[in-house]
């Protein structure tokens, strides 16, 4: 982080790295919705003041050094921290075997359809429309591998909202495994849903429990399947592990409505990129306060630290 900015030379000297990073955090767990009410809020609140090591008599952050720091920070480094911190954790709670649960959620643009192409945005062109639940609509997809049992964010890859899950999780599983294995762990089994039905994958997985789609070998019998209703079939087995998928939508919930990630205001893909890393790093971060106070219960209770 101090890597962004100079340690000496002439005008005036930098503002604290780590307070500007605290205050990005803040925004995420607070909801805060834009740079200016930041701005605003650092010159009023005291508390707030405090949390980001602001001195004293010492004046808040403008606008611009929050702005400026967004493009020096950038994606790469934000993931290389969020990385270093789940293979800490991983390694704390003694991680051997790991089923990773893959799942993409849509983040909607902040710009509207453009009037010649209907397919992409105006003000962002970096949008694309994509599935976005039952309907379409403007915007990326974040796509994520967790842990099932301490939903910790294994990988993350953002791409436009018109990519499909195929084209990104040969790559996510690879990084998945390089991940667990610097956390000591191994990869146990991939969990996903039937976007994911792909003969590469489960040959890559190992073990996998994705179901099946109904056009898909229909002649074989005792395949894993889901009906509309969500009503799985097949080895009871697989049946049982295909009922850890629901932890990654708990996990998409917490970022949407708790670490703002629906609050979305930003345009271009590397910028959405970057703060949606910001609420994903609070996820692990949650987890991380909570095993340092010996408060396990509490790692994926994101209102017990965020008061």
């Amino acid at each position: 982080m101090r890597g962004c900015f100079r340690a000496s030379g002439a005008d005036r000297p930098p503002r604290n790295p780590l307070s500007v990073f605290r205050a990005f955090i803040v925004m995420r767990m607070k909801g805060v919705r834009s740079l200016r009410e930041m701005t605003r809020l650092l010159d009023t609140d005291l508390w707030l003041r405090r949390l980001c090591l602001i001195k004293t008599g010492e004046a808040g952050y403008p606008r611009s050094v929050l702005s400026r720091f967004i493009r020096k920070v950038g994606k790469d480094k934000l993931t290389k921290i969020i990385e270093e911190k789940v293979v800490k954790l991983l390694r704390w709670n003694d991680a051997k075997n790991v089923d990773a649960v893959l799942d993409a959620s849509f983040i909607k643009a902040w710009s509207t359809r453009h009037p010649l192409d209907n397919q992409k945005g105006l003000s962002d062109g970096d949008a694309r429309v994509g599935r976005a639940g039952r309907t379409f609509g403007l915007g990326y997809k974040l796509h994520l591998a967790i842990d099932s049992k301490t939903m910790l964010p294994l990988t993350s890859v953002f791409a436009s909202a018109n990519q499909n899950e195929k084209k990104h999780s040969l790559n996510m599983l690879e990084k998945t495994k390089l991940i667990l294995k610097r956390g000591a762990a191994r990869l146990r089994s991939v969990i996903a849903d039937s976007q994911y039905s792909h003969s590469k994958l489960r040959n890559a997985a190992g073990e996998a429990v994705i179901p099946y789609p109904t056009n898909q070998k229909r002649t074989v019998k005792g395949l894993l399947r889901v009906d509309k209703k969500f009503r799985t079939y097949g080895p009871e087995n697989q049946r049982m592990e295909y009922h850890k998928r629901p932890h990654i939508e708990a996990v998409y919930s917490f970022l949407k409505t708790q670490y703002s990630l629906a609050n979305n205001k930003v345009r271009g893909l590397r910028n959405v990129a970057s703060y949606a890393l910001y609420s994903l790093l609070c996820l692990v971060l949650n987890r991380e306060a909570a095993e340092n106070i010996n408060r396990t219960d509490k790692a994926v209770s994101p209102t017990y630290f965020n008061t």
